[in-house]
């Protein structure tokens, strides 16, 4: 035991002067600015690098460039009467580089004159670099004079004025006078046009589908933006392992950049399997198997299933790509769902259409047509029921990211009717409406809010089977309640579903670390049969949160207020919106 505490003292020992000698090291440069500047500081540091592993000899050689080196650094941000001493201190064993600086007072602009000419001063999109510190009387710091040169050409590079040119870029210090005077003159040329596109590789489709793709005219004035949107929008289609789209101006014939695209196709079959859990329904398993082309046309079909305890479905759907094809298709489907949960067991089967559209404002628009014939048991009552329904429904995200977002909001409405006689045992008016919400705030801070309401209207409530029906509680509902748990009973004290549901959230997210948040939130929500002073029902609680790649995974804990409540253990994942 004596040699182990032995070698345990030696090696703290030897850490120990470890750290000291790394410590020396790095503070062999010192910076002292009188008055204190953290800016000038770090700028001087950043020019001279380092020193370290220098010894005291090298170091004196180094006074004459690093006294050069400070002055630049100085001058970049506008001081030129900054009055710099450089040294050497410390003894031969510990060394150290020190300079010490007075900045004097900065330069100061003066006058500022930037000037765009040609045809994308016309262009509203084309910015002139603006901004404090481009100001009459700001600092002058040579990094924002740059910074604006930069700007000038980087959206002359975006929007195709190829043949632009500086015919006036100078920046004009007078020291003594402690002013500074910026003349820059852009001439942008004219503005390059895109040419036609054309595919080239290994694929099966045809050329009509593949322009379909394109999300711009042949003739319309360049823009990278747009070569890029080609590449997302090949990209997400599904079809292609390997997108190339090169859009060279060297390439132009005049004034027009033709556009080549090189295509490699994927295997035309996928399988998928996953695997999760949630507290509404326990473990589950889906299964997927999709063909991503039939045909040159490409149409595509698949097949899914879900299986847990409470549910299991499957289905099939056939996919025909309208134009544009990645937002626009139309989609038929065709399923069967086994479901028993709460006091609720449902057998359903499905089969319809739907025509989905993206509307020029952004909203995802669809109309369907699906009939849907249902067996079921509500408590002790049984029915068979069967209605087709047309159906319209509206969406649209906004975020600035899908997996994880910062700020956004979700909308989203679906309505469907029945008309007894015309293949329906019943008239309905069905509507649902979700709106969820987000912010981000005091670095890193999130608010998040959420509202569920649904409705259904008919001349035959007891024909209504419960996949028609409303009920709430559950992760995505009112947590604090069990899946499906709030609802309407009757005389046996069964849940039987509501003619309408209302349901919020609001929860507060506090930021852990990088990927991990806390979560605190109140949850309110019922469903019911009678507008008339419906009873609200109240969950309130906290939770933890980790962003993995497919999004949050959510783990809750939440305690019913109402009805003897109790605290339950919710976990979800998935996007936030």
């Amino acid at each position: 035991m004596k040699f182990v505490h032995g070698s345990l003292r030696l090696a703290l020992i030897g850490l120990l002067c470890w750290i000291g000698t790394v410590a020396a090291a790095e503070s062999q440069l010192e910076v002292r600015i009188n008055p204190s500047n953290s800016a000038l500081k770090a700028n001087i540091e950043a020019f001279v690098g380092t020193v370290e592993g220098r010894d005291q000899a090298a170091l004196r050689r180094l006074r004459r460039t690093t006294q050069e080196q400070a002055q630049q650094a100085a001058q970049a941000l506008g001081y030129y009467q900054a009055r710099i001493r450089v040294r050497v201190r410390g003894e031969d064993k510990a060394p150290r580089l020190r300079i010490d600086v007075e900045p004097g007072e900065p330069v100061r602009l003066r006058n500022v004159s930037i000037v765009i000419e040609g045809p994308a001063s016309k262009l509203k999109s084309f910015r002139v670099p603006g901004g404090d510190g481009l100001k009459p009387g700001a600092q002058l710091n040579h990094g924002t004079y740059e910074d604006a040169k930069r700007l000038i050409q980087n959206q002359a590079s975006r929007f195709g004025f190829f043949r632009g040119q500086f015919t006036k870029q100078s920046l004009r210090v007078d020291p003594e006078a402690g002013v500074a005077d910026i003349d820059l003159d852009y001439v942008s040329g004219p503005r390059f046009y895109l040419g036609a596109v054309s595919f080239q590789g290994d694929f099966p489709f045809d050329e009509e589908l593949l322009q379909r793709m394109v999300p711009f005219q042949q003739g319309a004035p360049y823009d990278s933006e747009l070569i890029a949107d080609l590449n997302q929008a090949l990209q997400s289609s599904g079809y292609f392992d390997g997108v190339r789209v090169d859009a060279s101006p060297l390439q132009a014939k005049g004034e027009t950049v033709p556009v080549d695209v090189h295509l490699t196709a994927r295997k035309p079959r996928s399988l998928g399997v996953g695997l999760g859990f949630s507290t509404d329904v326990g473990p589950r398993a889906k299964f997927s198997w999709t063909r991503h082309w039939v045909n040159p046309q490409g149409h595509s079909l698949g097949t899914e299933a879900e299986l847990s305890g409470p549910r299991q479905n499957v289905g099939a759907w056939y996919e025909v790509p309208l134009d544009p094809p990645l937002t626009d298709k139309l989609r038929f489907t065709t399923g069967y769902q086994n479901e028993d949960l709460v006091d609720t067991e449902s057998k359903q089967f499905t089969i319809g259409g739907e025509w989905q559209r993206k509307l020029p404002n952004g909203w995802q628009r669809s109309f369907s047509l699906n009939w849907l014939h249902e067996e079921y048991l509500l408590g002790d009552d049984s029915g068979n029921s069967s209605f087709l329904m047309p159906g319209v429904g509206y969406s649209i995200l906004v975020a600035d990211n899908k997996v994880d977002p910062h700020e956004g909001y979700r909308l989203q409405l679906d309505s469907k009717f029945a008309k007894e006689g015309a293949l329906a045992d019943a008239d309905v008016a069905y509507a649902a409406a979700v709106a969820r919400g987000l912010t981000t705030f005091a670095g890193g801070h999130r608010l998040l809010g959420r509202v569920q309401v649904g409705g259904i209207a008919t001349n035959d409530y007891s024909k209504i089977p419960p996949s028609l029906r409303f009920f709430a509680g559950g992760d995505q509902s009112v947590r604090g309640y069990d899946y499906q748990t709030l609802s309407p009973k009757n005389s046996d004290g069964d849940r039987i579903g509501g003619r309408y549901m209302i349901a919020g959230s609001v929860e507060y997210q506090y930021p852990l670390a990088e990927k991990w948040r806390l979560a605190t939130f109140v949850d309110q929500g019922n469903s019911f049969n009678s507008l008339d002073f419906p009873s609200i029902k109240t969950g309130v609680g906290f939770g933890i949160r980790w962003v993995s790649p497919v999004g949050p995974l959510r783990l809750d804990l939440a305690d019913g207020l109402d009805d003897g409540g109790g605290w339950r253990i919710h976990f979800s994942m998935g996007p936030e919106l």
